[in-house]
Protein backbone atom coordinates (compact mmCIF):
# COMPACT_ATOMS: atom_id res chain seq x y z
CA UNK A 1 0.00 0.00 0.00
CA UNK A 2 1.40 3.18 -0.94
CA UNK A 3 -0.24 6.44 -0.11
CA UNK A 4 2.83 8.55 -2.26
CA UNK A 5 1.71 10.57 -5.31
CA UNK A 6 4.38 9.06 -8.32
CA UNK A 7 6.59 11.61 -10.00
CA UNK A 8 4.58 12.23 -12.63
CA UNK A 9 1.07 12.89 -10.09
CA UNK A 10 3.34 15.16 -8.59
CA UNK A 11 3.96 16.95 -11.80
CA UNK A 12 0.16 17.39 -12.82
CA UNK A 13 -0.16 18.51 -9.41
CA UNK A 14 1.52 21.65 -9.64
CA UNK A 15 1.17 21.99 -13.25
CA UNK A 16 -2.85 22.06 -12.46
CA UNK A 17 -2.45 24.54 -9.00
CA UNK A 18 0.04 26.82 -11.01
CA UNK A 19 -2.39 27.48 -13.72
CA UNK A 20 -5.45 27.61 -11.13
CA UNK A 21 -3.49 30.44 -9.14
CA UNK A 22 -2.24 32.16 -12.41
CA UNK A 23 -5.45 32.04 -14.91
CA UNK A 24 -8.61 31.35 -12.14
CA UNK A 25 -7.82 33.15 -9.18
CA UNK A 26 -7.14 36.38 -10.21
CA UNK A 27 -10.50 36.75 -12.56
CA UNK A 28 -12.99 34.49 -11.04
CA UNK A 29 -14.26 36.60 -8.25
CA UNK A 30 -15.17 39.27 -11.07
CA UNK A 31 -17.11 37.00 -12.86
CA UNK A 32 -18.84 35.50 -10.13
CA UNK A 33 -20.36 39.26 -9.41
CA UNK A 34 -21.25 39.63 -12.70
CA UNK A 35 -22.28 36.17 -13.24
CA UNK A 36 -20.42 35.00 -16.39
CA UNK A 37 -18.84 32.11 -17.73
CA UNK A 38 -15.33 31.98 -18.02
CA UNK A 39 -15.04 30.74 -21.69
CA UNK A 40 -11.25 32.49 -21.89
CA UNK A 41 -10.36 29.64 -19.58
CA UNK A 42 -11.65 27.14 -22.36
CA UNK A 43 -8.44 27.44 -24.67
CA UNK A 44 -5.86 27.56 -21.84
CA UNK A 45 -7.85 24.39 -19.88
CA UNK A 46 -7.49 22.54 -23.92
CA UNK A 47 -3.85 23.45 -23.90
CA UNK A 48 -3.27 21.87 -21.28
CA UNK A 49 -4.64 18.71 -22.32
CA UNK A 50 -7.18 19.17 -19.28
CA UNK A 51 -10.29 19.17 -21.68
CA UNK A 52 -9.58 15.58 -22.54
CA UNK A 53 -7.45 14.56 -19.64
CA UNK A 54 -8.19 10.76 -19.06
CA UNK A 55 -9.29 10.09 -22.85
CA UNK A 56 -6.73 7.84 -24.55
CA UNK A 57 -4.12 9.75 -27.05
CA UNK A 58 -5.79 7.84 -29.79
CA UNK A 59 -9.01 9.77 -29.75
CA UNK A 60 -7.26 13.08 -28.85
CA UNK A 61 -6.98 12.61 -24.97
CA UNK A 62 -3.90 13.33 -22.65
CA UNK A 63 -4.16 9.31 -21.83
CA UNK A 64 -4.12 10.36 -18.21
CA UNK A 65 -5.23 8.15 -15.08
CA UNK A 66 -8.53 8.85 -13.12
CA UNK A 67 -5.93 9.78 -9.80
CA UNK A 68 -5.05 12.30 -12.55
CA UNK A 69 -8.30 13.58 -12.86
CA UNK A 70 -9.24 13.66 -9.40
CA UNK A 71 -5.83 15.98 -8.66
CA UNK A 72 -6.96 18.13 -11.45
CA UNK A 73 -10.44 18.52 -9.80
CA UNK A 74 -9.28 19.17 -7.06
CA UNK A 75 -6.80 21.71 -8.06
CA UNK A 76 -9.48 23.74 -10.12
CA UNK A 77 -12.02 24.22 -7.17
CA UNK A 78 -9.06 25.58 -5.17
CA UNK A 79 -10.10 28.22 -7.47
CA UNK A 80 -13.61 28.00 -7.89
CA UNK A 81 -16.31 25.08 -8.25
CA UNK A 82 -17.55 26.66 -11.69
CA UNK A 83 -14.29 25.44 -13.42
CA UNK A 84 -13.63 22.35 -12.03
CA UNK A 85 -17.98 21.71 -13.41
CA UNK A 86 -16.98 22.15 -16.40
CA UNK A 87 -14.25 19.36 -16.46
CA UNK A 88 -16.60 16.88 -14.49
CA UNK A 89 -19.48 18.07 -17.22
CA UNK A 90 -17.53 18.00 -20.71
CA UNK A 91 -15.20 14.99 -19.68
CA UNK A 92 -17.14 12.60 -16.80
CA UNK A 93 -20.70 12.97 -17.65
CA UNK A 94 -20.41 13.14 -21.56
CA UNK A 95 -17.00 12.28 -23.35
CA UNK A 96 -16.27 9.34 -21.17
CA UNK A 97 -19.58 7.64 -21.08
CA UNK A 98 -18.75 7.87 -25.39
CA UNK A 99 -15.54 5.90 -24.43
CA UNK A 100 -17.41 3.29 -22.52
CA UNK A 101 -20.81 2.73 -24.56
CA UNK A 102 -19.92 4.13 -27.91
CA UNK A 103 -19.10 2.32 -30.95
CA UNK A 104 -16.00 2.40 -32.47
CA UNK A 105 -16.83 5.37 -35.30
CA UNK A 106 -18.56 7.33 -32.45
CA UNK A 107 -15.58 7.38 -30.36
CA UNK A 108 -13.62 7.79 -33.40
CA UNK A 109 -15.29 10.75 -34.60
CA UNK A 110 -16.81 12.53 -31.34
CA UNK A 111 -14.39 12.17 -28.72
CA UNK A 112 -11.56 14.30 -30.95
CA UNK A 113 -13.56 17.27 -30.78
CA UNK A 114 -14.25 17.01 -27.11
CA UNK A 115 -10.90 16.27 -25.94
CA UNK A 116 -9.26 19.02 -28.31
CA UNK A 117 -11.76 21.66 -26.73
CA UNK A 118 -12.94 22.05 -30.21
CA UNK A 119 -16.59 21.01 -28.78
CA UNK A 120 -17.63 21.66 -25.73
CA UNK A 121 -20.50 19.15 -24.25
CA UNK A 122 -22.94 18.28 -21.25
CA UNK A 123 -25.12 16.16 -19.86
CA UNK A 124 -29.32 16.38 -19.66
CA UNK A 125 -30.78 14.10 -17.34
CA UNK A 126 -32.88 16.33 -15.18
CA UNK A 127 -36.15 17.78 -15.80
CA UNK A 128 -38.58 19.89 -13.89
CA UNK A 129 -40.53 16.71 -12.18
CA UNK A 130 -37.43 14.42 -12.12
CA UNK A 131 -34.20 14.42 -10.52
CA UNK A 132 -33.37 11.70 -7.92
CA UNK A 133 -36.57 9.82 -9.25
CA UNK A 134 -35.01 9.17 -12.92
CA UNK A 135 -37.89 6.86 -13.83
CA UNK A 136 -39.67 9.69 -13.51
CA UNK A 137 -38.64 11.65 -16.16
CA UNK A 138 -40.94 12.37 -19.21
CA UNK A 139 -38.84 13.44 -22.30
CA UNK A 140 -40.05 10.77 -25.09
CA UNK A 141 -38.36 9.66 -28.36
CA UNK A 142 -40.54 7.97 -31.54
CA UNK A 143 -38.58 5.85 -34.04
CA UNK A 144 -39.75 7.66 -37.55
CA UNK A 145 -38.22 5.80 -40.48
CA UNK A 146 -34.52 5.71 -39.41
CA UNK A 147 -34.38 8.81 -37.03
CA UNK A 148 -35.86 9.13 -33.48
CA UNK A 149 -38.33 12.44 -32.73
CA UNK A 150 -37.04 13.48 -29.23
CA UNK A 151 -39.36 15.78 -27.22
CA UNK A 152 -39.13 16.91 -23.70
CA UNK A 153 -37.52 19.68 -21.07
CA UNK A 154 -34.47 19.19 -19.33
CA UNK A 155 -33.43 21.73 -16.57
CA UNK A 156 -30.81 22.49 -14.29
CA UNK A 157 -27.96 21.94 -16.73
CA UNK A 158 -24.78 22.67 -16.34
CA UNK A 159 -22.99 24.18 -19.51
CA UNK A 160 -26.52 23.88 -21.20
CA UNK A 161 -26.39 27.29 -22.90
CA UNK A 162 -22.54 27.11 -23.56
CA UNK A 163 -22.48 23.58 -24.78
CA UNK A 164 -21.80 22.78 -28.62
CA UNK A 165 -23.50 18.47 -27.91
CA UNK A 166 -25.52 17.41 -25.32
CA UNK A 167 -26.28 13.44 -23.75
CA UNK A 168 -29.68 13.55 -23.16
CA UNK A 169 -32.17 10.82 -21.39
CA UNK A 170 -35.30 10.22 -23.08
CA UNK A 171 -37.87 7.32 -22.92
CA UNK A 172 -38.32 4.69 -25.66
CA UNK A 173 -40.92 2.52 -23.88
CA UNK A 174 -42.54 4.89 -21.28
CA UNK A 175 -44.66 1.82 -19.68
CA UNK A 176 -40.78 0.37 -18.91
CA UNK A 177 -40.29 3.19 -16.32
CA UNK A 178 -35.99 3.33 -16.24
CA UNK A 179 -35.68 0.03 -18.57
CA UNK A 180 -37.33 2.28 -21.27
CA UNK A 181 -34.88 5.05 -20.69
CA UNK A 182 -32.67 5.66 -23.94
CA UNK A 183 -29.52 7.92 -24.21
CA UNK A 184 -28.66 10.36 -26.91
CA UNK A 185 -26.27 12.20 -28.74
CA UNK A 186 -27.45 15.50 -30.16
CA UNK A 187 -25.75 19.18 -31.50
CA UNK A 188 -26.46 22.42 -31.20
CA UNK A 189 -28.43 23.96 -34.43
CA UNK A 190 -30.32 20.82 -35.09
CA UNK A 191 -34.21 22.02 -35.74
CA UNK A 192 -36.15 22.22 -32.61
CA UNK A 193 -33.36 22.36 -29.87
CA UNK A 194 -33.04 25.45 -27.90
CA UNK A 195 -31.52 26.18 -24.77
CA UNK A 196 -31.30 28.73 -22.32
CA UNK A 197 -29.70 30.03 -18.54
CA UNK A 198 -31.40 29.83 -15.22
CA UNK A 199 -30.65 33.12 -13.09
CA UNK A 200 -30.98 33.53 -9.38
CA UNK A 201 -29.12 30.79 -8.52
CA UNK A 202 -27.29 30.90 -4.44
CA UNK A 203 -24.25 30.08 -5.76
CA UNK A 204 -21.78 28.92 -8.62
CA UNK A 205 -22.67 31.91 -10.15
CA UNK A 206 -19.63 31.68 -12.45
CA UNK A 207 -21.46 28.19 -14.19
CA UNK A 208 -23.80 28.89 -16.30
CA UNK A 209 -27.10 26.26 -15.87
CA UNK A 210 -29.54 26.44 -18.13
CA UNK A 211 -32.24 24.58 -19.40
CA UNK A 212 -32.91 22.49 -23.14
CA UNK A 213 -36.08 22.02 -25.00
CA UNK A 214 -36.42 19.70 -27.27
CA UNK A 215 -39.51 19.95 -29.99
CA UNK A 216 -39.40 16.92 -32.59
CA UNK A 217 -35.76 17.37 -33.04
CA UNK A 218 -34.71 14.66 -35.41
CA UNK A 219 -31.52 12.29 -34.70
CA UNK A 220 -30.19 9.71 -36.65
CA UNK A 221 -29.75 6.22 -35.24
CA UNK A 222 -25.99 6.49 -35.03
CA UNK A 223 -26.36 9.69 -32.66
CA UNK A 224 -28.13 6.18 -30.32
CA UNK A 225 -25.49 5.96 -27.40
CA UNK A 226 -25.67 2.45 -26.44
CA UNK A 227 -28.80 -0.17 -27.21
CA UNK A 228 -32.36 0.82 -27.07
CA UNK A 229 -33.23 0.64 -22.72
CA UNK A 230 -29.48 0.66 -21.75
CA UNK A 231 -30.08 4.48 -20.88
CA UNK A 232 -30.36 4.28 -17.48
CA UNK A 233 -27.28 2.14 -17.33
CA UNK A 234 -25.45 4.80 -18.69
CA UNK A 235 -26.72 7.45 -17.29
CA UNK A 236 -25.83 5.40 -13.55
CA UNK A 237 -22.02 5.06 -14.92
CA UNK A 238 -21.69 8.48 -16.05
CA UNK A 239 -22.69 10.04 -12.71
CA UNK A 240 -20.06 7.57 -11.37
CA UNK A 241 -17.23 9.34 -13.34
CA UNK A 242 -18.72 12.76 -12.06
CA UNK A 243 -19.65 11.95 -8.00
CA UNK A 244 -15.72 10.92 -8.40
CA UNK A 245 -15.29 14.62 -9.81
CA UNK A 246 -17.38 16.12 -7.33
CA UNK A 247 -16.04 14.93 -4.52
CA UNK A 248 -11.96 15.80 -5.14
CA UNK A 249 -13.28 19.37 -6.28
CA UNK A 250 -14.49 18.78 -2.58
CA UNK A 251 -11.37 18.32 -1.24
CA UNK A 252 -9.79 21.06 -3.52
CA UNK A 253 -12.61 23.79 -1.09
CA UNK A 254 -11.37 22.42 1.99
CA UNK A 255 -7.83 23.15 1.22
CA UNK A 256 -8.96 27.24 0.02
CA UNK A 257 -10.53 27.10 3.15
CA UNK A 258 -8.08 26.01 5.35
CA UNK A 259 -5.44 27.94 3.86
CA UNK A 260 -7.44 31.09 4.04
CA UNK A 261 -8.39 30.98 7.50
CA UNK A 262 -4.79 29.92 8.26
CA UNK A 263 -3.55 33.54 6.64
CA UNK A 264 -6.39 35.76 8.06
CA UNK A 265 -6.06 33.79 11.73
CA UNK A 266 -2.59 34.74 11.75
CA UNK A 267 -2.78 38.25 10.98
CA UNK A 268 -6.07 38.66 12.27
CA UNK A 269 -5.89 40.08 15.79
CA UNK A 270 -8.10 40.37 18.98
CA UNK A 271 -7.47 41.87 22.44
CA UNK A 272 -3.81 42.00 21.43
CA UNK A 273 -2.89 38.15 20.21
CA UNK A 274 -3.78 36.67 16.71
CA UNK A 275 -7.26 34.66 16.83
CA UNK A 276 -4.90 31.88 15.59
CA UNK A 277 -3.66 31.25 19.47
CA UNK A 278 -7.42 31.18 20.56
CA UNK A 279 -8.05 27.15 21.20
CA UNK A 280 -11.38 27.41 19.25
CA UNK A 281 -10.44 28.70 16.05
CA UNK A 282 -7.76 26.21 16.16
CA UNK A 283 -10.33 23.90 16.76
CA UNK A 284 -11.81 24.44 13.87
CA UNK A 285 -8.73 24.31 11.35
CA UNK A 286 -7.89 20.92 12.97
CA UNK A 287 -11.35 19.78 12.22
CA UNK A 288 -10.52 21.21 8.55
CA UNK A 289 -7.52 19.14 8.28
CA UNK A 290 -9.07 16.23 9.68
CA UNK A 291 -11.48 16.56 6.91
CA UNK A 292 -9.11 16.83 4.13
CA UNK A 293 -7.58 14.17 5.50
CA UNK A 294 -10.48 11.49 5.54
CA UNK A 295 -11.75 13.31 1.96
CA UNK A 296 -8.83 12.49 0.49
CA UNK A 297 -8.48 8.67 1.21
CA UNK A 298 -11.95 8.29 0.24
CA UNK A 299 -11.30 10.16 -3.50
CA UNK A 300 -7.77 7.81 -4.02
CA UNK A 301 -9.40 4.87 -2.83
CA UNK A 302 -12.42 5.50 -5.57
CA UNK A 303 -9.58 6.66 -8.19
CA UNK A 304 -7.71 3.19 -7.42
CA UNK A 305 -11.03 1.49 -7.97
CA UNK A 306 -11.67 3.22 -11.59
CA UNK A 307 -7.88 2.54 -12.75
CA UNK A 308 -8.06 -0.85 -12.14
CA UNK A 309 -11.51 -1.30 -14.38
CA UNK A 310 -13.36 -2.33 -10.92
CA UNK A 311 -17.08 -0.88 -10.64
CA UNK A 312 -16.73 1.90 -8.12
CA UNK A 313 -20.25 2.85 -7.70
CA UNK A 314 -20.23 2.70 -3.78
CA UNK A 315 -16.79 3.79 -3.53
CA UNK A 316 -17.49 7.07 -5.36
CA UNK A 317 -21.17 7.57 -3.33
CA UNK A 318 -19.19 7.28 -0.18
CA UNK A 319 -16.63 9.51 -1.32
CA UNK A 320 -19.28 12.01 -2.95
CA UNK A 321 -21.37 11.75 0.05
CA UNK A 322 -18.30 12.78 2.45
CA UNK A 323 -16.56 15.41 0.78
CA UNK A 324 -19.59 17.63 0.11
CA UNK A 325 -20.48 17.51 3.68
CA UNK A 326 -17.44 17.82 4.62
CA UNK A 327 -16.46 20.97 2.53
CA UNK A 328 -19.76 22.74 3.55
CA UNK A 329 -18.85 22.70 7.37
CA UNK A 330 -14.88 23.93 6.10
CA UNK A 331 -16.73 26.74 4.02
CA UNK A 332 -19.40 27.64 6.97
CA UNK A 333 -16.14 27.68 9.44
CA UNK A 334 -14.24 29.74 7.55
CA UNK A 335 -16.51 32.40 7.00
CA UNK A 336 -16.60 31.73 11.07
CA UNK A 337 -13.16 32.65 11.50
CA UNK A 338 -12.92 35.21 9.44
CA UNK A 339 -16.37 37.06 10.99
CA UNK A 340 -18.05 39.90 9.50
CA UNK A 341 -15.53 39.60 6.60
CA UNK A 342 -16.20 36.66 5.81
CA UNK A 343 -19.74 37.40 5.40
CA UNK A 344 -18.50 39.83 2.33
CA UNK A 345 -17.44 38.97 -0.81
CA UNK A 346 -14.13 40.67 -0.40
CA UNK A 347 -12.46 36.87 0.65
CA UNK A 348 -12.64 33.94 -0.94
CA UNK A 349 -14.76 31.94 2.00
CA UNK A 350 -18.13 33.91 1.57
CA UNK A 351 -18.13 32.28 -2.22
CA UNK A 352 -16.88 29.04 -1.17
CA UNK A 353 -19.67 28.84 1.72
CA UNK A 354 -22.29 29.52 -1.14
CA UNK A 355 -20.59 27.31 -3.62
CA UNK A 356 -20.48 24.09 -1.73
CA UNK A 357 -24.38 23.67 -1.05
CA UNK A 358 -25.11 22.90 -4.81
CA UNK A 359 -22.93 19.93 -4.00
CA UNK A 360 -24.84 18.57 -1.48
CA UNK A 361 -27.15 18.37 -3.86
CA UNK A 362 -26.19 17.64 -7.78
CA UNK A 363 -24.60 14.20 -8.81
CA UNK A 364 -27.17 12.98 -6.32
CA UNK A 365 -28.19 14.58 -3.06
CA UNK A 366 -27.21 13.20 0.66
CA UNK A 367 -29.66 11.74 1.33
CA UNK A 368 -30.06 9.68 -1.64
CA UNK A 369 -26.00 8.57 -0.97
CA UNK A 370 -27.55 7.69 2.91
CA UNK A 371 -30.10 5.71 1.43
CA UNK A 372 -27.52 4.28 -1.55
CA UNK A 373 -24.98 3.06 1.30
CA UNK A 374 -27.49 2.13 3.58
CA UNK A 375 -28.95 -0.22 0.64
CA UNK A 376 -24.99 -1.76 0.59
CA UNK A 377 -24.60 -2.64 3.98
CA UNK A 378 -27.67 -3.92 4.21
CA UNK A 379 -27.30 -6.30 1.30
CA UNK A 380 -30.73 -4.88 -0.43
CA UNK A 381 -27.98 -3.55 -3.42
CA UNK A 382 -25.15 -5.38 -5.33
CA UNK A 383 -23.44 -4.00 -8.57
CA UNK A 384 -24.13 -6.53 -11.73
CA UNK A 385 -22.10 -6.51 -14.47
CA UNK A 386 -22.71 -3.78 -17.06
CA UNK A 387 -22.93 -4.82 -21.05
CA UNK A 388 -20.26 -2.07 -21.04
CA UNK A 389 -17.67 -1.69 -18.57
CA UNK A 390 -14.74 0.83 -17.99
CA UNK A 391 -11.74 -0.64 -19.26
CA UNK A 392 -9.31 -0.90 -16.58
CA UNK A 393 -6.19 2.06 -17.12
CA UNK A 394 -3.42 0.23 -19.05
CA UNK A 395 -0.76 3.23 -20.67
CA UNK A 396 -0.13 0.89 -23.01
CA UNK A 397 -3.68 1.58 -24.77
CA UNK A 398 -4.42 5.05 -23.03
CA UNK A 399 -1.03 6.42 -23.95
CA UNK A 400 -0.74 4.73 -27.44
CA UNK A 401 -0.95 6.35 -31.25
CA UNK A 402 -4.09 5.05 -33.20
CA UNK A 403 -2.78 2.38 -35.92
CA UNK A 404 -2.86 4.56 -38.30
CA UNK A 405 -1.88 7.33 -36.96
CA UNK A 406 2.12 5.46 -36.39
CA UNK A 407 1.62 3.94 -39.65
CA UNK A 408 1.37 7.55 -41.10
Amino acid sequence: MDFHLSDEHKMIEKMAYDFTRREVMPIIKEHDRAHTYPHELLPKMADLGFLGLCLPVRYGGAGLDFISLGIVSEALEYGDSSVRETLAVHLGLHALPILQWGTDEQKQTLLPPLALGEQIACFGLTEPGAGSDVAALRSTARQEGGDYLLNGEKMWITLANVADRFLVFAKTDPDLGAGGITAFLLERGWRGLTTGTIEGKLGVHASNTGWISMHDVRVPKSHRLGLEGEGFKIAMSALDNARYGVAAGAVGIMKACRDESVAYAKQRQTFGRPIAEYQLVQQMIAQMQQSIETGELLVWKAGWQKNLGIRNTRATSMAKWYCTEAANRCANDAVQIHGAYGYSDEYNVERHLRNTKSAVIYEGTSQIHTLLQAAYVLGDRTDRPLRCEMPAYDPAFWQAEAPEAVAA
